[in-house]
């Protein structure tokens, strides 16, 4: 009975298309995925199965067509399919790139503001493009995947066997090769209803939707650009400037294109695209020789450049200046579009952080752009095949003269006219539609210690020690007495400060509750300034003073000082709209009439003076004073981390470490000069934090602001709705 049950099901599979098969294992994929949930993570090996069965022929297809393809060709053909074909490229290139820097109309003009980022301070890896397209070794760009180096050498190959005599015999073997390499990928992609279902339910299985929560704005934006691209602008343009119809350009594409969305990767379809195009040139009477070369070389050399999936992908960078409150500037465009098209032929994990970099973006933000690529990584493999097939029938119909080059040109027009106005209307909807209240302010006021909380008190400076206890070993004091006085400055952001419950919190603070708990004593907290506080440590009122110190000669004549616990970098903090005319340090030092706010310290203020010798610096009591009246100072000079935490309370500021500035500080607790037992004591202890993880914990939490969390398992409708899978509770308990 079962049997004769399924038979019917079977023989309607049997009967649908091949991309409704795909398309059938992608839905019942995503449906299982939402059902169960994380489980499906483990299906993940079949999906990984499929993924490699379709690699493996990919770059012996690329390699072997290229060279046979071309090998084939006169030199005026080659030419031919070269400019032709490149054009093609190009023009693809440009309605992408005119449709990228239409992307911030449909950003809402929120304000915005981050913690540090260690962006500001680091020099990114170069992006080497001989690495990318020089293949030094064949062997070795073919063994691991370097596909644009691969293509350069199968063209090299290819065009030099033009001009070989007797070349028939090993371009018929090639051939027979290309053919059997075409079966293979065609046995494979039978498989696909399987593999795209184990990958879909595994995707839809394992994401969290709430983890994209702060992306929506950049999703929104890149999926409406996206299927404008997708299924409007390409497709048309395809179809204005060559015989084939509309709905001929989507149907032949939309099985490569739902493939390479299901399994992340255009290159496992490269073939199929092939398949796909000859097939539709057939269709139109238009196969021959002529076409199908220039298909066969089209196809890998195509994939080798940057797809218009690809530079949609750069729109991530426009959305990160934009989220951190210092949009990209209308000149600064052309830096980006042509700096943007030349990165864009590495991966995305190279031209993203390159691009951050270049724009002085924080590069943390590659993380928030690696949990949207999760959603936008498919949707861009998808476009990047649509695109594949573009310019393979474009590049096929302008080698036999049957490409409309002023229809191309006034079709690619409009698309990106309907983009731009595309892009308003979807701002309007988004500022509407999202409700939206800036809260970094909140975001640091409201922090809480992340380690062990010991008993503390706020008060006024205590008394002086006594003479008798002045003598004794300050540690052994502290213990005896159960209670640790530490002195905090006002204005030390993200060091110490009060939160809004009056609390006191910050780095140090958390610091110090860890090192209270070590040596089982409460703290006792005190606001003072910085001659009182160094005072009162010598009189014993205190015993070390914390808020982000930094180390410097004038003052360890005055206390002394912790091994350092944290290095910052110098940077400036400016006015958002003047962000970029402080990104080159030669830019500042040329810059007339400069007036720049320093401390009071004698160290930093001789490093300005050498490092920028006509300004004119200014101390000012209080960094306060600058956020709230910045006045005639165009600048103030502070750590770049502490200066971070400043900007997310006055988000109308913005840090910048000038490309040229590296200077660092060393940062340390106040100890009073004639306490060497708990100097010693100290160092030990913040060497054990540096080397047991304390300290980079704290870095990350207070000064990158990453707080740790641990999540909970994703919702599914099996174990939220059904129960199913879950632990029974103790009834004794």
């Amino acid at each position: 009975m079962g049997g004769r049950a399924i038979e019917p099901a079977v023989k309607w599979f049997g009967n649908i298309s091949a991309f409704q098969r795909v398309i059938l294992g992608l839905a019942l994929g995503i449906v299982l995925g939402v059902f169960v949930g994380e489980p499906t993570g483990h299906l993940s090996i079949i999906g990984d199965i499929y993924i490699r069965l379709l690699q493996m022929t990919v770059l012996p297809y690329v390699l072997v067509s290229l060279v046979c393809g071309l090998g084939s060709l006169d030199m005026q053909m080659a030419k031919r399919i070269g400019t032709r074909g490149g054009a093609m490229i190009l023009t693809l290139w440009s309605v992408a790139l005119a449709a990228l820097i239409c992307l911030p109309l449909a950003y809402p003009d929120w304000t915005s503001a981050a913690f540090f980022s260690t962006s500001l301070v680091t020099t990114p890896e170069p992006f080497d493009p001989l690495a990318l397209y020089v293949p030094s070794n064949p062997f070795y760009v073919l063994g691991h995947g370097v596909v644009p180096a691969v293509v350069l050498f199968g063209v090299a190959l290819g065009v030099a066997l033009i001009t070989v005599d007797n070349k028939e015999g090993l371009l018929r073997g090639l051939g027979s090769v290309s053919d059997a390499l075409m079966r293979i990928a065609s046995f494979v992609g039978k498989l696909a209803p399987i593999g795209i279902f184990a990958i879909s339910a595994t995707a839809a299985g394992t994401l969290r939707v709430e983890e994209l929560g702060r992306l929506q704005v950049f999703l929104w934006v890149y999926l409406v650009a996206w299927t404008l691209l997708t299924i409007l602008v390409v497709p048309a343009v395809v179809a204005a400037a060559t015989p084939f119809r509309y709905r001929d350009v989507l149907v032949h594409a939309r099985e490569a294109m739902v493939t390479a969305f299901a399994t992340g990767t255009v290159l496992v379809v490269l073939p199929m695209i092939a398949e796909r195009v000859k097939t539709l040139l057939a269709e139109q009477g238009m196969d021959n020789v002529e076409t199908d070369t220039a298909v066969d070389v089209l196809v890998p050399t195509a994939y080798s450049f940057p797809s218009v999936g690809t530079l949609l992908g750069l729109g991530f960078v426009l959305f990160a200046a934009w989220y951190v409150g210092s949009p990209i500037s209308l000149a600064d465009y052309p830096a980006f579009v042509s700096v943007g098209a030349l990165v864009a032929f590495g991966s995305m994990a190279v031209a993203i952080p390159y691009m951050l970099d270049f724009f002085a973006l924080p590069s943390d933000l590659f993380q928030l752009y690696l949990l949207g690529s999760v959603v936008t990584g498919r949707f861009a493999t998808g476009l990047a095949a649509m695109h594949g097939v573009a310019v393979c029938l474009l590049g096929a119909c302008a080698v036999i003269g049957r490409v409309s080059y002023t229809r191309l040109l006034r079709t690619a027009a409009i698309g990106t006219g309907v983009v731009a106005a595309s892009m308003v209307l979807l701002g309007v909807v988004l500022s509407n539609a999202i409700p939206y209240e800036y809260g970094g302010d909140k975001a640091l006021v409201t922090m809480e210690l992340s380690g062990p909380e010991v008993d503390a008190v706020q008060t006024e400076l205590p008394p002086p020690l006594e003479n008798r206890q002045l003598a004794r070993p300050r540690l052994e004091v502290v213990r005896e007495r159960g209670d640790l006085r530490a002195g905090y400055l006002a204005d030390r952001l993200p060091f110490a400060y009060r939160s809004d419950s009056g609390q006191v919190i910050g780095h140090d603070v958390d610091l110090l509750h860890r090192l209270a708990d070590d040596l089982g004593v409460t703290l006792t907290f005190v606001l003072t300034e910085r001659d009182a506080g160094f005072d009162a440590l010598e009189k014993g009122s205190l015993d070390l003073l914390i808020g982000g110190l930094g180390v410097t000669p004038q003052i360890a004549l005055e206390v002394a000082f912790t091994r350092s616990y944290i290095d910052q970098a110098l940077g400036l903090v400016v006015a958002d709209h003047r962000r970029a005319e402080f990104t080159n340090l030669e830019d500042v030092q040329d810059m007339a009439g400069l007036r720049i706010a320093v401390t009071s310290d004698r160290h930093y203020r001789k490093i300005f003076e050498e490092l920028l010798p006509q300004a004119q610096l200014v101390a000012l009591e209080s960094r306060r004073d600058f956020f709230r009246d910045p006045a005639d100072i165009d600048a103030l000079a502070m750590s770049a981390q502490a200066g971070s935490a400043w900007t997310l309370i006055y988000p109308n500021f913005s840090v910048v470490v000038p490309s040229g500035m590296r200077i660092k500080g060393s940062t340390a607790f106040a100890l009073p000069r004639d306490v060497p037992d708990m100097t010693r004591y100290l160092d030990t202890w913040l060497e054990l934090a540096e080397k047991n993880g304390v300290t980079e914990q704290l870095f990350n939490h207070w000064i990158l602001g990453r707080g740790e969390q641990r999540l909970p398992p994703r919702w599914s409708v099996m174990s939220n709705m059904l129960g199913w899978g879950q632990e029974e509770p103790n009834k004794e308990d």
